[in-house]
């Protein structure tokens, strides 16, 4: 059996150290909802009216927050991107246009980097917005708008390293990024169009008729037919259940393996039974349309395995168990 390393800290201080660190940065956090200002709905109307794109730039580790933000920002409908401000200046400020909006990051508000580069953002015609912990700060003064983002201390012992305050720049961005998705009426489909990809994306973009089984593939009998026919239309489907269904293909009822449970107790011969006297009336229906999320809900919601699919007419077009959502990774 393999040994388990002594801890290089002792507990007590590890939990402790951990536990200042989570406080100094929620209240770093908590101070700025105090302060948000006019200031902030003016970096919105900034973005709201811009044209262009909104690039966001830091250096170090302002500028792994400056990735974030943008990032954040692409994926909730302002399109945004993050530009080197060492490059910005041999190069790639050529990708700033009029049309855009610059937001910059620093918490000294001193950076050399960014301060090169602010001159000729404002000589374009771009708007610049600044995030840092100092108003009177050469990058503040320059700005069209500056974000206070100032922080009492930082969680770093030394009081050195950026914790509190980029944790703190992160969340005004943050706060930027969902006031704007508000703004713009941004919702959960469009959210979904940025996120093809993954779980997200299938949960919010697959509809019913994605998933669900069609034409030879769905379950279902007339309501004259006899339980035995019912029950071999089960077997050869696998679904676990059939439709019974009227002129038209209009769904009278459904026939599930519960009922088939329940069925066996009454000891019918089932050839000679009916399945419409055994059969569950106004069985649970989804429209082809609806989300497959929706149909995970409702199958949770009334612990059943298996949904029938109709139409306006209630006439049935499509079959659906849980084994389908388990394989499209709905679930």
């Amino acid at each position: 059996m393999r040994r388990m390393k002594k801890p290089l800290f002792a507990a007590p201080r590890a939990l402790e150290l951990g536990r200042q660190v989570l406080d100094i940065e929620a209240a770093a956090v908590h101070a700025l909802s105090t302060r948000l200002d006019t200031t902030f709905l003016q970096a919105l109307d900034l973005i709201l009216a811009c044209e262009g794109r909104v690039i966001v730039s830091g250096m170090g580790k302002s500028g792994h927050i400056a990735r974030k933000i943008a990032a954040t920002m692409s994926s909730t409908g302002t399109p945004a991107y993050f530009v080197h401000p060492g490059e910005a200046s041999h190069g790639d400020l050529g990708m700033v246009a009029a049309e855009d909006v610059f937001i910059a990051l620093s918490y000294s508000g001193e950076s050399q980097e960014l301060m090169t580069i602010a001159p000729i953002i404002k000589r374009q015609g771009a708007k610049l917005i600044s995030m840092s912990g100092n108003p009177n700060s050469s990058l503040a003064r320059v700005s069209d708008v500056h974000l206070n983002v100032a922080v009492d201390k930082e969680a770093c012992p030394m009081g050195l390293a950026p914790t509190a305050s980029t944790t703190a720049t992160l969340a005004m961005g943050d706060a930027l990024a969902v006031a704007l998705l508000d703004a713009k009426g941004f919702n959960a489909e469009n959210f979904a169009r940025s996120h093809p990809g993954g779980s997200l994306g299938r949960r919010l973009l697959l509809c019913v008729s994605d998933v669900m089984r069609v034409d030879e593939r769905i379950p279902k009998v007339p309501e004259d037919a006899m339980l035995s026919i019912a029950l071999m239309e089960m077997s050869r489907k696998g679904v676990g259940m059939t439709a019974i269904v009227g002129e038209g293909d209009v769904v009278l009822g459904i026939f599930t393996d519960g009922d088939l449970r329940r069925t066996l107790e009454k000891k019918l011969d089932f050839s000679l039974t009916p399945v419409r006297a055994v059969m569950s009336t106004n069985p649970r229906c989804i429209g082809p349309d609806s989300l497959a999320a929706e149909a995970v809900q409702l199958m949770d919601q009334y612990n059943i395995n298996q949904m029938l699919v109709v139409n306006e007419q209630h006439q049935l077009v499509g079959a659906l168990n849980m084994h389908d959502l388990l394989h499209a990774k709905v679930i």
